[in-house]
């Protein structure tokens, strides 16, 4: 029994990494289970670690630390990375609604916790914990303990706030959806898929009629009309063409377009008569319109690609091939010039065979050396961040120096990295797997320890009056926001419930409720509205957590 003794109890390296394996093992086995339809999935770690700390398990307190920050440093980087790229994209017309939704349902929880403090006497630290919990934010915890760590106070407290809140903060939002349902029925039941025509590609078939395009190249056609498009095949005389810039068109060319839905209408006008093709339907062989042409899907692998704008390479001119689509992260994009390519982007190209070859050859399409990780661009990113974490600046009214610490400064580097390191170059590409692998590694170790630590006194936390307490607020904290904002939107805006569903989810961090909403409300508009807001939403949630302590602590 003694080498069970070494590995369990006596503080030492192994049984550090043993005790927080088996923790979060247990975790995340116990977080698969669902109870009607809701599972806590990798937060059940945060309990496992409670219940093993309020039993007398512990690791050395140094190693406790440097694993707990370790942990919330790859997860909030990681996550940074995947947000990236879709971070200020968030910002355009349809995102800025819902984003600034999503930002008040934000400042309403925090005007509530600033208040309940006032109020309650709860301190501070635990009302920012108890705010954790209940919007089942992690890294805003991890940024508040950062936080008291730096200004000298003990940061044990927010995570007691925070294990006791965290439950019913999973369960308050879908309650919340819930009670919308009852109040508003009739829109809840409408079923409007609010799609935005300006971003989706669509595919048109058109025939030229209109006498003042007759003798134009498509170059002089594409400045005259300002329409975004591409054409991706032209047919004269019975035979099949790839156009390009220096193409004439002549009276009666068939063309197939790549365009936007938006720009449908303007460019029947342009070329004169709409084909009654539906050319969008997802079954359609493209090889088998013409033997002529073949379409095939090429993979962006090779560095030098990643950064460039499709126009640089000009692939049309030198190979006589059309690139019509590009898929990147699940989203269908319009070809055009400018567009920066990015490694893993998938290139629908139409061309001849032997052509298209030579393209291959150019894009790399070795799609295996994409599953290599890039390793280089994770630990570059860490310093960066870690730096930028330790930058010192001045607030009015705090009276030391203000820093973003380990988990501001490499979730904003990680945003920056994902979002702008393809234009400077730098491959930051990821793939979706090796993503879930470091956030959810980083994820399981930073809640193990946490849990660890906040176990020793949990239960007689919770137990004393002032835990029952901080459950109703929590709740509160969770619950009210979500539905005031919902209810101003439903009664004022014209947003259907599907996106404020998704937003009001994506406002609160909160991957269990999107799951109920996916299951209850037709199309995909929750995902999406849930994508559109998390990135800007997370990243305010944790510079709030610490400007809260640093402003009025």
């Amino acid at each position: 029994m003694e080498w069970i003794n070494s590995i369990l109890i006596e503080h030492s390296v192994i049984q550090a990494v043993v005790v927080i394996a088996m923790i979060s093992a247990l975790g995340l086995a116990l977080g698969k289970i669902s109870v009607y339809g809701v599972s806590l999935g990798v937060t059940f770690v945060f309990f496992a670690g409670i219940a093993a700390g309020h039993f007398g398990l512990s690791i050395d307190p140094q190693m406790l630390n440097y694993a707990e920050s370790f942990g919330l440093i790859i997860f909030v980087y990681a996550l940074g990375l995947q947000v990236g790229p879709g971070f200020f994209g968030s910002f355009r017309k349809g995102g800025m609604t819902l984003n600034m939704l999503a930002f008040a349902v934000i400042l309403v929880g925090t005007a509530m916790t600033l208040g309940f403090h006032v109020v309650t006497g709860v301190s501070l630290p635990d009302m920012v914990g108890i705010l954790s919990g209940a919007v089942t934010n992690t890294p805003a915890l991890g940024a508040a303990q950062q936080t008291l760590k730096q200004m000298h106070i003990d940061a044990a407290d927010p995570a007691l706030g925070c294990a006791v809140t965290y439950p019913l903060g999973v369960v308050g939002v879908i309650l919340a959806v819930i009670v919308l349902r009852k109040i508003f029925p009739r829109r809840t039941a409408e079923t409007v898929v609010a799609e935005d025509k300006s971003k989706h590609t669509f595919i048109a078939g058109f025939e030229v009629r209109n006498p003042g395009i007759f003798g134009k190249n498509v170059k002089e056609v594409a400045h005259l009309a300002a329409h975004r498009f591409v054409i991706s095949r032209l047919w004269r005389d019975g035979k099949v063409t790839i156009p390009t810039s220096d193409t004439v068109l002549l009276e009666g060319d068939r063309l197939l377009v790549i365009t936007t839905e938006a720009e449908e209408e303007s460019l029947r006008i342009l070329f004169g008569e709409e084909e009654k093709v539906d050319w969008n339907k997802k079954d359609i062989d493209w090889n088998a319109i013409d033997s002529q042409l073949v379409s095939q899907r090429i993979v962006v692998s090779r560095s030098e690609i990643n950064g460039k704008k499709l126009g640089s390479l000009r692939l049309r001119n030198h190979y006589g091939i059309n690139i019509t689509r590009i898929y990147r992260a699940g989203v269908q994009l319009l070809a055009t010039p400018e567009l920066v390519l990015q490694l893993g982007d998938k290139l629908t190209v139409v061309g001849e065979a032997a052509a298209i070859s030579n393209v291959e050859k150019v894009l790399g399409n070795r799609i295996i050396s994409l599953k290599e990780p890039n390793l280089i661009a994770v630990f570059v990113g860490i310093v960066l961040g870690l730096a930028v974490g330790a930058i010192p600046f001045s607030i009015p009214g705090v009276s030391f120096p203000v820093r973003l610490g380990i988990a501001g400064g490499p979730i904003i580097v990680g945003i920056l990295m994902g979002a702008f390191g393809p234009r400077l170059h730098m491959i930051t590409y990821t793939t979706r797997s090796a993503n879930l692998m470091l956030r959810g590694l980083g994820l399981s170790i930073y809640l193990a320890c946490l849990g660890l630590d906040a176990g020793v006194h949990f239960f007689e936390t919770v137990f004393r009056p002032e835990g029952l307490l901080w459950v109703a607020l929590g709740f509160a904290i969770t619950f009210v926001p979500v539905v005031l904002v919902a209810v101003i939107a439903l009664k004022l805006m014209k947003i259907d419930f599907g996106s404020l569903a998704g937003m009001l989810c994506g406002s609160m961090a909160n991957p269990m409720a999107l799951n109920y909403v996916n299951a209850t409300v037709e199309g995909d508009n929750p995902a999406v509205s849930y994508a559109t807001v998390y990135p800007l939403s997370m990243f305010i949630r944790v510079i709030f957590a610490q400007l809260i302590l640093m402003l009025f602590l």
